[in-house]
């Protein structure tokens, strides 16, 4: 599968591992790079600049393919990890949440040589980011996991707009966890995916257990939105802790009334201390078609086949383009 995004990014399947906060370290990072992907590390949520040197240089023990650092605006001051990503001249930095100027503009004037990836959730910010240099755009819908745009619209239709409206590449974010999700995006317009839930439940990811078996038992129902009414809505799975929030928020909670149940170390006890009942995780959609936890070289093998067989399909639905090589 060659694409622009595999040839600018270095890459040979056009997946990115999405940032996944407090869980997107060296051992996951790397395994999405070493299977053929874009493996990245979370630089937010990291306890400190050294932490984040270490967990670079891990990965590049670990593979010599291409990785990312990704940058989650807003949770704290990212100067100090910019520079460290700048240093170790990481292959690429992605930027998501809030004003991704700033750190465009401080990326070129360190002579950052990398590539830049902005996420975005409309096509203003897709054209926006295009004129601020970015290298390429990924289109995030509501069906993602995480903290998502506000405005509503769904990855099948904000895919297709984002890519009419910009040159550079644009990967799709958002429902997308195996080849179905992979070949749609590309059908769409998109050169590539990014996928966050899918890549949780799997063997090199340090989140909790009972974390990943909560995502192979959810269906598609069993996510919800929270945070809407502090203006950046995010998707968790559901539970008890996304419920009380969901309640105070009807309520018109303020912020502080609600601090308790949404802040970082709420969400580290669900991902990282397995405590589902006491804290929340992240969880897009996708979390109704993820099935097992599989390795994450097993997981690429089966996006390789499985696109395989799913364009061997589409032939059979439409052989004369098949034969042809493009629509009639």
């Amino acid at each position: 599968m060659r694409t622009r995004v595999t040839e600018l990014l270095g890459i040979q399947v056009p997946v990115v591992q999405g940032g996944l906060a407090y869980l997107a370290h060296a051992d996951l990072c790397a395994a999405v790079s070493a299977a053929g992907g874009l493996g990245q590390l979370t630089a937010t949520t990291m306890p400190s600049p050294d932490a984040l040197r270490e967990e670079i240089r891990a990965v590049r023990a670990a593979t010599d393919r291409p990785f990312g650092v990704n940058f989650a605006l807003g949770r704290r001051d990212v100067t100090d990890l910019l520079a460290v990503a700048t240093e170790e001249a990481v292959p690429v930095v992605s930027v998501t949440g809030g004003d991704p100027a700033p750190v465009l503009e401080r990326l070129a004037a360190a002579g950052f040589r990398g590539r830049t990836l902005v996420l975005v959730s409309s096509v203003r910010q897709a054209v926006r980011a295009e004129r601020l240099g970015a290298d390429l755009v990924a289109a995030v819908g509501q069906e993602g996991g995480g903290h998502i745009g506000r405005n509503g619209v769904g990855t099948f239709v904000l895919v297709p707009a984002v890519a009419e409206a910009v040159r550079i590449p644009v990967l799709a974010g958002g429902g997308i966890a195996d080849a179905r999700g992979l070949v749609a995006a590309l059908a769409l317009g998109a050169e590539g995916v990014e996928m966050g839930t899918r890549f949780v439940a799997t063997a090199e990811c340090r989140a909790h257990a009972r974390y990943k078996a909560a995502l192979v038992a959810a269906g598609i129902e069993d996510t919800t939105l929270v945070e809407a009414s502090l203006g950046h809505p995010g998707r968790v799975l559901d539970g008890p802790i996304p419920r009380v929030i969901r309640e105070l928020e009807a309520q018109g909670a303020s912020f502080e009334e609600l601090r308790p149940f949404v802040r970082g170390e709420t969400n580290v006890e669900g991902a990282l201390g397995g405590n589902l009942e006491g804290g929340f995780v992240w969880a897009g959609q996708a979390a109704g078609l993820v099935r097992d936890v599989p390795t994450v070289a097993e997981l690429f093998r089966r996006l390789v086949a499985e696109a395989a067989a799913v364009r061997e399909r589409l032939g059979r639905v439409w052989p004369a383009a098949a034969a042809a090589g493009a629509a009639p």
